[in-house]
């Protein structure tokens, strides 16, 4: 018997250094880290120990013979994996990381966000240094987009924070929530009070379409909609029209899945989860039938990942349609297939599409379409969003590259509702340098640079760092690489001194911003919104409002 990774995995690679006989790959230090879907167990060589799962921050390792049928598949996933890269074992010994001498005192650290970037960098200083670290967010709550940007119905991985408030049970970590850097306090004064601050900010908007009628009403972008589905406090008070029978979503990665799946699914089904009140009231007098999801590329080239591809074949009362004439590959889309080195994801990703185009729908069921190689060039309406206008595609080869370009064949589609998934684009950090052409802050390995210099005491991490790019996970390995350059440039006495301690920024932070949250008041906030939700079998019943918040964070 094996143990399997399945849909959940966050690729964070906590499993890796716990696998007693190194059977667990992609490891961060192999190239194809970097571009995998998911992490795998060889299942000819897992002894059935089981330190996996004790490791995995979302629950996403199964034996084998616990797999229910929606995961099953994940067996073969797995051992495909290893087909195409044989596993080659390393026992080198693990090398503990060397730690600041004690000689220089404890490092103060600023972390600004509170979401999966920084909190894997917290982490990691709490690990690695004598440390005192101070992790602001301008909302009341922490967690990101573990809170607000997970869809409902994947509560496995929003466990992830339940590692974090493991790691941070300590004094050494406080919470300063609902302090906005910038506002309440300014970078000097964050330098004036620590060695350092990292900027863990996240990309907060959303790509536009750039295209007549994009800001009809009725036109939004699925940011807005997943952050008022998740119950975000700027985002609660949003209203989207379903009254119409089809929505159009524009993007195919994963959060457009999350999306289709949010519109598609029995709101009995959502009532089991954290999904905020409010969506799920306007979800239960929804007429949306059909969710059209439009593609730029091929099937191959398709953003969503292979396992939440798979996922949507089990959902209840639901179809998954695609016309089998946009499975028709063009020559290099079939090459790149028949490459002997091709990735088996990749192959599944495909096969996957097959078996959805040769299934039967059920005109009583609701459904999700899949549109390849189109682009919107107009979303169509008088006073509102009445369909969307798009433009069929064919891929070409640019400098070594595969690009959708436009054809002269058009179409149109009525819609009530469209929702653009197209990326995430980070924000102007203040007082830092911005590249508005990337959206990020520049950086080295996550040190802030302007002027071709380094910005003393300026990090960052995340996707304000490498751009909007990965899954929860990838930000262990992203952290790990800014906190070992900040912990170099501290340790060769880089950084300067902090001019005040720990007691001078409560009080400076407690004139700024009377109704900040810490620690006691997050606590107050989790198990209000815990113990709301016991009598209806949910998890949690959101707070979401910043005056429901904040009362809670008071009681």
């Amino acid at each position: 018997m094996a143990y399997v990774i399945t849909q959940r995995c966050c690729n964070d690679a906590s499993c890796v250094p716990e696998c007693p006989v190194d059977c667990i790959r992609p490891t961060p230090e192999q190239p194809e880290f970097a571009t995998t879907e998911q992490l795998y167990i060889d299942p000819d060589t897992c002894i059935d120990c089981g330190a996996c799962v004790d490791a995995c921050p979302v629950e996403a390792i199964f034996s084998e013979d616990d797999l229910t049928a929606s995961l099953a598949r994940f067996r073969d996933i797995n051992a495909d994996y290893f087909q195409r890269h044989p596993l080659e074992s390393n026992f080198d010994p693990l090398v503990t990381p060397a730690r600041p001498p004690k000689e220089l005192g404890t490092l103060r650290v600023a972390i600004v966000g509170a979401g999966p970037a920084a909190c894997y960098a917290a982490e990691e200083l709490l690990r690695r240094a004598d440390v005192e670290v101070e992790m602001f967010d301008r909302l009341p709550t922490p967690w990101g987009l573990v809170r607000a940007g997970v869809a409902p119905d994947h509560p496995g991985t929003k466990t992830v924070s339940g590692m974090f408030e493991s790691a941070f049970r300590r004094d050494a970590l406080q919470y300063h929530l609902n302090v906005e850097v910038g506002s309440h306090i300014s970078h000097d004064e964050l330098l004036a009070h620590h060695h350092a601050v990292i900027y863990a900010v996240g990309a907060s908007t959303d790509r536009k379409l750039n295209v007549p009628g994009e800001d009809l009403p009725g036109s939004h972008s699925a940011t807005e909609f997943v952050a008022w589905y998740n119950g975000h406090p700027d985002y609660a008070d949003r209203t989207f029209d379903l009254s119409g029978e089809r929505a159009v979503i524009v993007g195919n990665g994963n959060v457009a899945l999350d999306v289709a799946r949010v519109l598609t699914l029995d709101p009995d089904e959502l009532a089991k989860t954290d999904i905020a009140d409010h969506a799920l009231d306007a979800l239960r007098n929804s007429n949306i039938r059909e969710v059209v999801v439009l593609g730029r590329r091929g099937p191959v080239q398709a953003a969503y990942t292979s396992s939440e591809f798979l996922a949507l074949g089990y959902l209840k009362g639901i179809d998954v349609i695609i016309d089998p004439a946009e499975l028709e590959l063009d020559p290099g889309s079939r090459a790149l297939l028949d490459d002997p080195d091709v990735e088996p994801s990749l192959q599944l990703k495909y096969a996957l599409a097959q078996e959805y185009a040769a299934k039967t729908p059920d005109p009583a069921r609701k459904r999700i379409v899949f549109r390849y190689l189109t682009s919107p060039s107009a979303v169509t309406g008088t006073d509102r969003v009445e369909g969307v206008e798009f433009v069929h595609n064919e891929l070409v080869s640019e400098n070594g590259r595969v690009t959708a370009r436009a054809t002269d064949r058009t179409e149109s589609l009525p819609a009530s509702l469209v929702l653009r998934s197209i990326g995430y684009r980070g924000e102007p950090v203040a007082d830092l340098p911005f590249d508005e052409a990337s959206g990020v802050v520049p950086n080295e390995h996550g040190r802030v640079v302007v002027d071709s210099a380094h910005l003393p005491g300026a990090y960052v991490s995340g996707w304000i760092k490498r751009g909007p790019r990965g899954v929860i996970g990838s930000n262990r390995v992203d952290s790990q690489e800014t906190v070992e350059q900040l912990l170099d440039d501290f340790t060769s006495g880089k950084l300067a001194a902090p001019q005040a301690d720990r007691g001078a920024l409560k009080a400076l932070l407690a004139q700024r911003q009377p109704d900040l949250v810490d620690r006691e008041g997050w606590k107050a906030i989790d198990t209000a919104e815990k113990s709301a939700g016991k009598s209806g079998g949910r998890p949690r019943v959101k707070f979401t409002t910043r005056e429901d918040l904040l009362k809670a964070a008071r009681g």
